[in-house]
């Protein structure tokens, strides 16, 4: 392990996530969770199959220990996994009912929290062979699941953003003028590898009026003197997410771009300034959309304020009107307002942030302000 290396998960982290799984299920009235692959099959048990045909499946139920049940052929990889020494393995042949080996895991009249990456083929067949079970998504019974992080996974998601703020600073030595929005796409996922990226999600580079489509896809659009740029781009480190986004201007700006890029820094900053234990997730989303409200153009902010991050770039908490979730010291979330202006160019300003015990603490810290580039 070198010093950027953080130290690997071990067995007894994951025996924790996945008691304080099995205890948020009971509290919720639900018989357990069933956990296909996917994140929450990562953050649980440190497990990365594929998901196919092939039931894999993690039974957690308050007062039993954890089973994860994999077909024999993979039942070596999964052996190998750094929280398998905190479950049962149980496999399966090829030519056997894999719902039969989950069956007698349950609770046969239980309901029971099933990961949204759940196949709809394994859910049917659990319901075949358990016709008394019923399932609700894992996200809408258990939304904080994965929301609180702990200090190894803080340390994680800080490093992704370091990383990502490095890429910034070097996207912006890299002429735009005159260069498709593919190239500089290209430019910044490679900068995100060069910095330690393992996975690259999304490299948004939204120019002109492409820049009024928050989720642009680069395209072939030529990139021209005078363009407003949106760059939002992100991907995963160490296993954990990163996101920022800042909007950049090819030369110049006119008084009315610099105004409208003006507004959305005071909001995101208003945002970032709502960040505070106990307070509700809408109360950053309110904070934000009142300042460009203020300013005339709260019909063209179109989207809520902030997501969750964290083995995946978008999970749960939500910064958006009407969830009263109130917030707790380890939630990471973006706060990232914008503008849009359909035809002619956007502007958003995105920050990965977590809360502390009196607050919270930004993971980005590029400068906000609108760089000119060449």
């Amino acid at each position: 392990m070198t010093a950027t290396e953080p130290a690997p998960f071990k067995a007894d982290d994951y025996r924790a996530r996945m008691a304080r799984a099995a205890g948020a299920a009971a509290d919720a009235g639900l018989a357990g969770v069933l956990i296909a692959p996917g994140p929450d099959l990562i953050h649980l048990t440190g497990y990365r199959p594929v998901a196919t045909e092939r039931l894999t499946l993690l039974v957690i139920a308050a007062g039993a220990d954890p089973v994860l049940v994999v077909p024999t052929l993979e039942a070596p990889d999964a052996e190998h996994a750094a929280g398998a020494s905190a479950l049962t393995l149980r496999d399966w042949t090829d030519g056997a009912d894999p719902y039969a080996a989950v069956a007698p895991l349950l609770d046969a009249t239980g309901r029971f929290a099933v990961s949204d990456n759940t196949w709809a083929m394994h859910l049917l067949g659990l319901q075949e062979a358990l016709p008394g079970t019923s399932y609700t998504s894992l996200t809408a019974a258990l939304p904080m699941l994965r929301a609180v992080k702990d200090a190894q996974e803080l340390a994680r998601i800080e490093a992704a953003g370091a990383a990502a703020d490095e890429a910034y600073g070097e996207i912006l030595k890299v002429p735009f003028a005159g260069r498709r929005e593919t190239e500089v796409a290209a430019d910044l996922a490679a900068l995100l590898m060069r910095f330690g990226h393992s996975q690259v999600d999304f490299t948004v580079v939204g120019s002109g009026p492409n820049g009024a489509n928050p989720h642009h896809e680069a395209g072939e659009r030529t990139i021209a003197h005078g363009d407003m740029v949106v760059l939002d781009f992100g991907g995963l480190k160490h296993g954990y997410g990163s996101d920022t986004t800042r909007t950049v201007h090819v030369g110049e700006p006119t008084v009315a771009e610099q105004h409208i890029h003006d507004v959305v820094r005071e909001a995101q900053q208003a945002g970032v300034d709502a960040v505070r234990p106990g307070v509700a997730c809408q109360e950053v989303d309110r904070a934000a959309r009142e300042i460009i409200e203020e300013a005339g153009y709260g019909d063209l902010f179109i989207h809520r304020t902030g997501h969750g991050i964290g083995v995946t770039t978008h999970e749960p908490p939500y910064m958006i009107e009407g969830e009263e979730q109130p917030l707790v010291p380890g939630m990471c979330f973006s706060v990232e307002p914008g503008i849009y202006l359909p035809g002619r160019f956007g502007v958003r300003i995105e920050d990965i942030v977590t809360v502390t015990g009196g607050g919270c603490r930004r993971f980005n810290n590029t400068d906000r302000q609108m760089a000119i580039v060449e």
